[in-house]
């Protein structure tokens, strides 16, 4: 792994306006927190485990195909931040269209393709997951009860595939 700082040009900047400008008026699930939060937690992780300007551009964007409109959304960030960028986005994206196919049949078609990705797209992956992970904690804590009813596969389905993460995680070279 390069130890040498990465730098952050224009460019980034660009991209933290574009996602800001995308996510607006998104909050986190279930909490009134603006959901620029997470996506610059998981910028901030991704360049900590030593992403380049590009991975740290993905993360910043890595929901934008999900949320904020699908395959269109794909080729303004390709056209905006180049080939690279747009596909560790895609990478990291298990639906394209609204409404998104059931969540069991996404997240195992995710999960197949997690363990055949580049390291790009797990680094950048794995920092979404871990603060998702670590926001399920601190929900957790503030009101048990009420956080499995946040998510599309209740408590067994998400720990399910929590655990399957770190199963594949575990299993390919990162460097988290």
């Amino acid at each position: 792994m390069d130890n040498s700082p990465t730098a952050l040009t224009p460019r980034f900047q660009e991209a933290l306006v574009f996602a800001t400008q995308l996510h607006a008026r998104q909050l986190r699930k279930g909490s009134a927190v603006p959901y620029i939060a997470h996506l610059l937690s998981v910028t901030g992780l991704v360049l900590e485990a030593g992403g380049d300007e590009d991975e740290a551009i993905a993360a910043l964007l890595h929901d934008a195909v999900e949320d904020q409109g699908g395959l269109d959304t794909l080729a303004d960030i390709r056209c905006c931040f180049g080939d690279r960028v747009a596909a560790i986005v895609e990478g990291c994206s298990d639906a394209y269209t609204i409404p998104k196919p059931p969540w069991q049949q996404r997240k195992e078609k995710y999960i197949a393709h997690l363990r055949e990705a580049s390291p790009e797209v797990r680094r950048v992956s794995l920092a979404d997951k871990l603060h998702n992970a670590r926001s399920i904690l601190r929900d957790l804590h503030k009101d048990c009860a009420a956080t499995w009813d946040k998510f599309n596969g209740g408590k067994d389905g998400t720990l399910w595939y929590y655990r399957t993460l770190v199963q594949i995680f575990s299993e390919v070279e990162n460097d988290f």
